[in-house]
Parts: structure tokens; C-alpha cells; sequence
């Protein structure tokens, strides 16, 4: 509990009277945060801290990593940029040392700076400071987070295409030396390796014509796992995994998570997420992943990328990871989503990564500048790559086999496209082949109408014409949908694969704790607050499981 004494050790509130310095001690929160715990994190909601005990880390998160960016010791006071400015917390700020601080919620600190408009003057000088001193949030924002490494490829090799989107969807920043490019060398810092492509660690080794594994060793991410058994094993880290790792690791479940590329899933590649709940701003799908990964790291899930499921053994539920890494496991949850459809079209796999693209990164979008590009799809990831393309590229196409685009796509997203004046769409179409020798140039479309053929100039053509399941690698004991979707609950019981006299729990498979949510359900709502809870809910039937079998 908190004194008016100890609130007169915080600098701001030491000139306030004893009854005033008595009411802000009934008013605040007295929190003690242990090592590497947060008051507050980047992106929380308003609040006003003082620091009484200990050292506060001030945190913001660049390029998928926590860098230092300032620290407040005792006195100190955080959190008044976003208190006087309205907003969220721009960094966040975590305990460096065990500390206690204060916390006074916005309509506590209103009605103290109604009553004491020195304190408010103060708080609202130091916010001023912050964002405009030389350390401050403005010159934070300009200075640019430092590359982590830099790659070397010729600007249409799918080689280097695979590498730079691997880097984008891990959240890597890099910088892209091109062979044929007059700074070439200049960005590499000297002659170019005479493979390509290759990719050099800031301040570290050269790897040349890597696989992705090798690529997130050598920048750190993690690959291997600390431990042999575990008591949930994630297999994908889409929102659907990511939320599952998050709500076991917080509520004190072993939690593994094991990604063959990167956190984020498909979602990761959505370049806008308007209807996301909580962001009335949108919130773009790597960002959204970024955020979950971290969380899930912070409250302690392992998050291994670059792994595979080589196998499971559904009785025994032990997990094979590629390499030979075994795990034993006494849940399991299947959240590995769905892969891209690719279509059989001439051209197309000759073309691929040198100008066709099979969905797409945020990061995309700037390597298309002054470019004309094609989309095949009329959905939503259709809709919000158009939308982002449509900001550096000249001019974005629509080609879409049906005759609207309010049939599948979001009716904000049909807006948004109607306000942009280079983006195009061209119905009743369908490609049927694809032209360009070192790259793409050229698309065949043929209209499905009158069944003419035209040639049309293309510099880029992005796919996303829907999903499907990859699950032909799950054991037999996991009943399957004739499409290849994991069937949960009482669709396992239809299909006369439950074994129990109990019923199967809403999102467990045939097999007894070993669980499905997210796209690679049968049945699911495709969408990421959809997988987010299934996500959630899985943990929670996880618990039911483990108490009836005595595990908990």
C-alpha cells in the first residue's frame, strides 16, 4: 500500500501538498514487476507510471528484436507520451531489476492534473521532451533499425526471391545487393561472391546458396529445442498456433511450437487485416504475427522455425522433427493451416519466383515501383495486395473469372479499391499461359465468354486463388475429409472414428489429445480472429483432456 511519502519520492508529484500526495496514494496501483516483467507494453493503453524501487527498461521492438532505447530510474516517470497525447505506449517498458512502480489510470491522473495544473504542465513539458529531445520518439523514428544482414542475388532469380521473402516473413531487416546494379558491390562492401545467391551476417560469415535452415542460424532464430518432452506441441505457427502457444505458455503448459518457415502462417502475408478486432486502424498480418510471436516468447513458449514434422505417433504421441529430433508429447495441437493452390498453367513453374508469386509479403510491394502488375483472385488476400501493390507499382489488374467483385471479397475492401485510381479490374477472364525468358513479361488471358485470346504486358503476377490442406503426411489414426481437413468433435463421431465413451471435445481429433484448430479444420470460419479462438479454446479443452487422464 501505497504513502504519501512514497509518492513524494516520484519528482513530479514531491511539490504537492500532503493531501493531495495522500490522494494520489489512494488512487494508484502499487506494483511490484519482477526481472524481464513489463509495466507496460509497446502498443498497451494509456497509463501514467513512477518509479519508486529498482530500474525500467524503455523498449522498442525493431526488426523482430527488443532493442534498448531508454531507461528510467528512481523519480522517474513513464508513460506520459501517451497520457497527455491520448495515444498507445510507443515503446515498452519492462523491469530491469525487480521494481516496484506506481500506476495511475488516465481518469486518476485527470483528476489530479484538474486539481494541480503544475503537475500537469510538468507532464506535459516532460511528453514534449520525449518526443522532440535528442533521444526522443521523433529521433528514434527516424533513425532507420540497423540491417542484420545483407544478400546478394540477381533481381529475378526465384532463389533469391525464396530468401528474401524467408527474411521478411521472420521479420529480418537486410539490404539487397544486385549484381547489375550500380551500388552492388558498394552494398556488400566488396566484390561479389561469384555463386549467387549468398547472404552475409552483418559482421559475420557468408553463406552462399543456403537453405533456410543454415539462413536462421546463422541470424539466431531458434531451430532446435531445449527439451525432450513437452506438454503441448504446436505443429504451425499461424494465428491459430501462435494463440495456442500463447495461452498454454501463460497458463503454465510446456509449449513448443514448431514452424517449417516462419510465424504468421498466410495471415503473415496479408498486407492489411481491417477487421481484426481491437485495431480500428487495421493492423498488417506480419505485424500481427510479429506481436503474438513475441508475447508467446515473452510468457515462455519455444518457437523453432525452419523444422518440419517428419512423423507422428499418434499412441504414443511422440513427434518426429526433421533431422531426427524426437519429442514426446502430452498433447498436440495441429495448426499448420494451408498452402497456396497453384495452377497448372504454362509457363508458371518455369516463371516461378522470376516475376509469379504464389501470394505475397508485405515487403513486396516497394520491389514493384513504376511496374505493371496482375493479380489472379477476387478475396480478400486478393483485395489487400491490390492495395498495397497500388502505392508503389503503376498500375495493379484485377483478373478474376467471375463478374464482382462482391461475391468473395469484403465490402471495405471493394470500397477501398474503387478510391484508387491505378487499381483495374478485368472480369470474366482466365490465364492460360505465361511468356518471358529470364523473367516474366507476358501473360496469355482468354475470356471465358467469348473464348478470345489477348497478350498482355506483365511485369509481375501475384496468385491467390484459395488453399488447401497438406495433411497427407499425418499418421492414419487422424481421421480426414475427403478434401484432406482434420475432422474434430462431433464430425469424428459421424464418421464412426471415435473409440471413447466419452464424446470427443469440440476441437480433438479421432485420436484422444491430439487436437486441430484454425484452417486445417474441417468446417472452420476462415478468419483470424476465427483461428485466434480456436487457437485459445484449444488450450482450454487441452486442460479438460490432461484432468481426466490424471495429468493435470
Amino acid at each position: 500500500m501505497l504513502t504519501a511519502e512514497e509518492i513524494a519520492a516520484v519528482t513530479v508529484f514531491a511539490d504537492l501538498s500532503a493531501e493531495e500526495r495522500e490522494r494520489v496514494a489512494r488512487a494508484a496501483a502499487d506494483i511490484w514487476l519482477e526481472r524481464g516483467e513489463y509495466a507496460a507494453e509497446e502498443g498497451g493503453v494509456q497509463a501514467l507510471f513512477g518509479l519508486l524501487e529498482g530500474k525500467i527498461e524503455a523498449v522498442k521492438l525493431q526488426d523482430g528484436v527488443e532493442r534498448i532505447v531508454g531507461q528510467r530510474a528512481p523519480g522517474d516517470l513513464f508513460g506520459e507520451v501517451p497520457i497527455v497525447l491520448g495515444t498507445v505506449f510507443p515503446v515498452g517498458f519492462r523491469a530491469a531489476v525487480r521494481s516496484r512502480v506506481l500506476r495511475l489510470a488516465p481518469a486518476d491522473y485527470h483528476t489530479l492534473a484538474a486539481g494541480a495544473p503544475a503537475v500537469a504542465q510538468r507532464v506535459g513539458e516532460l511528453a514534449a521532451y520525449r518526443m522532440t529531445g535528442a533521444a526522443g520518439l521523433q529521433g528514434l523514428a527516424a533513425q532507420p533499425p540497423p540491417p542484420r544482414a545483407v544478400i546478394a542475388g540477381q533481381r529475378w532469380d526465384a532463389d533469391c526471391s525464396e530468401l528474401r521473402r524467408f527474411l521478411d516473413r521472420n521479420q529480418i531487416t537486410f539490404k539487397w545487393a544486385i549484381p547489375d546494379a550500380e551500388d552492388g558491390e558498394a552494398v556488400w562492401g566488396g566484390p561479389l561472391p561469384a555463386e549467387l545467391p549468398a547472404i552475409r551476417a552483418v559482421d559475420g560469415p557468408t553463406l552462399v546458396r543456403p537453405g533456410f535452415r543454415s539462413v536462421a542460424e546463422l541470424l539466431g532464430l531458434a531451430t532446435e529445442p531445449a527439451e525432450d518432452e513437452y506438454d503441448v506441441v504446436v505443429v504451425g505457427a499461424g494465428p491459430a498456433g501462435l494463440a495456442a502457444a500463447v495461452y498454454g505458455a501463460s497458463e503454465g503448459l510446456r509449449t513448443i511450437v514448431v514452424e517449417r518457415e516462419a510465424p504468421g502462417g498466410q495471415a503473415g502475408t496479408s498486407s492489411r487485416i481491417e477487421n481484426y478486432l481491437g485495431f480500428p486502424q487495421g493492423v498488417s498480418g506480419d505485424e500481427l504475427a510479429s506481436r503474438a510471436f513475441q508475447q508467446a516468447r515473452r510468457l515462455g513458449a519455444e518457437i523453432l522455425v525452419t523444422r518440419q514434422i517428419a512423423a507422428i505417433d499418434a499412441p504414443e504421441r511422440r513427434v518426429l522433427l526433421d533431422g531426427g529430433d524426437m519429442l514426446k508429447a502430452r498433447t498436440i495441437v495441429l495448426a499448420c493451416g494451408v498452402s497456396w493452390r497453384r495452377l497448372p498453367v504454362e509457363g508458371f513453374d518455369r516463371l516461378a519466383g522470376k516475376g509469379i508469386h504464389y501470394g505475397a509479403s508485405r515487403g513486396e510491394a516497394p520491389n514493384l515501383h513504376g511496374l505493371d502488375v496482375h493479380i489472379v483472385g477476387a478475396g480478400n488476400s486478393a483485395g489487400q495486395a491490390a492495395m498495397s501493390f497500388s502505392t508503389h507499382a503503376r498500375t495493379v489488374t484485377l483478373l478474376i473469372r467471375g463478374t464482382s467483385l462482391r461475391k468473395s471479397m469484403s465490402q471495405y475492401l471493394v470500397d477501398q479499391i474503387g478510391t484508387r485510381a491505378n487499381i483495374h479490374g478485368r472480369y470474366r477472364l482466365e490465364v492460360i499461359a505465361a511468356h518471358g525468358d529470364e523473367a516474366l513479361e507476358a501473360l496469355e488471358v482468354r475470356n471465358l465468354d467469348l473464348g478470345d485470346v489477348e497478350r498482355i504486358e506483365s511485369s509481375g503476377l501475384f496468385i491467390f486463388i484459395g488453399a488447401d490442406a497438406e495433411t497427407g503426411w499425418l499418421p492414419p489414426e487422424i481421421a480426414l475429409d475427403p478434401k484432406g481437413y482434420v475432422l474434430t468433435g462431433a464430425d469424428v463421431s459421424a464418421a464412426g472414428r471415435w473409440q471413447l465413451e466419452r464424446d470427443p471435445y469440440l476441437l480433438e481429433t479421432s485420436v484422444p489429445g491430439i487436437f486441430a484448430c484454425g484452417d486445417v479444420r474441417y468446417g472452420p470460419v476462415k478468419r483470424v480472429a476465427a483461428a485466434v479462438g480456436e487457437g485459445s479454446k484449444a488450450i482450454a479443452f487441452i486442460h479438460h483432456y490432461l484432468r481426466q487422464n490424471g495429468d493435470a
